[in-house]
């Protein structure tokens, strides 16, 4: 009986007859699991020291400035290899299980950095830190979105890039903090907050299975098994088989290397015009700004509305901010076009980021979102290199090239995402035939 009841208390609630998807009454209705997720996201980013102070970090230890930026770089790579590999471990073993060896794995692997004793054990554990701390992102969203009624998925997201947004504004103070006191005091202030993480997870978390949609997620995958017989495709295969949700990747993929010139490209292009850098910590202090405080009222009123409509704002209004920068170096210019690209991000970074967990069969979910976290993070990698070897050689040009690759992103959008109840109908329903 006990059991009932717990389960009861984990299986998210129906939808009312008129839903009410504001914040707070969002927030109040939703599980304790989904409270403790946005909880830990945020804890994850509050403690977010080594990829922000790695590099002082190497350089303090006596090695070169080569080499830490090729740290920089393994952690990177890690990154995009522990979105794939998360999103593979979330649909075999369970996003519960997979956030628990992300955070205890990366708690003990993050310690072992200050005791690495050669260059090469380092970049290993620099990569294995990285790798295995991220495989929680895609089982969190997996979980998030199995916990939340589909009207509220999109709200909730914004809620947990909301987490994320404040814990990475936040992480640089008190890393700075933990810094004056010693570089060991840094990291293990980060192990203890992943093992803060895992303790939230192992206690408010249902095991699998303790939720209601376990008994039609395993009717569900027997069927598609035996589709998946008939096609040859299973894993990622199957998830790159889906033509329109490639052509997302593609979108989300341009969209990232296009968006991350603000951190390589704009600071770059604002000093060579003779602009005091200060415009440039204005332009970025002004989309922290806006996106934390305005991201919750803005998917308030953006989650209802159809999810291409979302689409062409969302990535549409990139290319528009990227082209004003191009207009002419001017203070003025670079204000107004960071706003317009903030307003997309704004408007469409809850929707696109929900999106994956709602594309696919229940399945391959875990799959499908760490396929789109990879490919973003990919891009977020590259992105700075490419955009600044395009300023050597064309200059300010560089923002209307930036602004036609975030045209052509925006297509392949509008292309790629589809409704997911439209979707989930033409899928077969082969179900019904075990």
């Amino acid at each position: 009986m006990t059991a009932v009841v717990e389960n009861e208390k984990n299986m998210p609630p129906g939808p009312p007859d008129k839903p009410d998807d504001g914040v707070f009454v969002t927030l109040r209705e939703t599980p304790r699991a989904v409270k403790a997720l946005l909880f830990g996201g945020f804890i994850s980013r509050l403690a977010a020291f080594i990829q922000i102070y790695l590099v002082l970090f190497l350089t303090d230890r006596g090695f070169s400035a080569t080499q830490a930026g090729l740290a920089l770089g393994v952690y990177g790579a890690g990154a995009v290899v522990g979105s794939f590999v998360g999103g593979s471990l979330s649909d075999r073993l369970g996003a519960r299980t997979v956030t628990l060896i992300s955070m205890g794995g990366s708690a003990a692997l993050i310690v072992s950095i200050l005791y690495a004793p050669t260059y090469t054990l380092l970049l290993a554990a620099v990569f294995m830190v990285s790798t295995v701390g991220q495989f929680y992102r895609p089982a969190a969203q997996t979980m998030l979105t199995e916990l939340t009624p589909r009207h509220r998925v999109v709200m909730i997201t914004a809620m947990y890039r909301l987490g994320l947004n404040l814990g990475m504004t936040a992480a640089p103070l008190i890393g700075a903090a933990l810094l004056s006191v010693s570089y060991n005091a840094l990291f293990w202030g980060e192990a203890a907050a992943a093992l803060i993480f895992g303790v939230t997870v192992m206690f408010a978390l249902p095991r699998r299975g303790a939720h209601a949609a376990y008994v039609a997620k395993q009717q569900e995958a027997v069927a598609e098994k035996a589709e998946e017989a008939t096609q040859g495709r299973s894993g990622y295969l199957a998830v790159f088989a889906d033509w329109r949700y490639s052509v997302y990747l593609l979108a989300m993929l341009l969209t990232s290397i296009v968006y991350c010139q603000y951190t390589a490209t704009l600071p770059l292009d604002i000093s060579a015009a003779g602009i005091s850098l200060w415009w440039y910590g204005a332009a970025v202090s002004l989309n922290g700004f806006i996106v934390i405080t305005c991201e919750l009222a803005m998917t308030k009123v953006v989650q209802k509305w159809p999810i291409r409509l979302t689409a062409l704002l969302g990535l549409g209004l990139v290319s528009v901010g990227y082209a004003i920068y191009a207009i002419s170096p001017l203070p003025i210019w670079f204000m107004i076009g960071t706003l317009v690209w903030t307003l997309s991000e704004i408007i469409g970074g809850p929707t696109t980021f929900a999106y994956p967990a709602l594309a696919g069969p229940e399945r391959l979910r875990g799959r499908y979102i760490g396929a789109m976290q990879s490919v973003f993070g990919l891009g977020t990698a590259i992105g700075p290199v490419i955009g600044t070897l395009v300023w050597f050689q064309v200059g300010r040009s560089v923002w209307l090239w930036a602004a036609l690759v975030s045209a052509i992103a925006t297509v392949a959008g509008l292309i790629g995402m589809r409704d997911p109840h439209k979707a989930e109908e033409s899928r077969p329903a082969t179900a019904s035939a075990t």
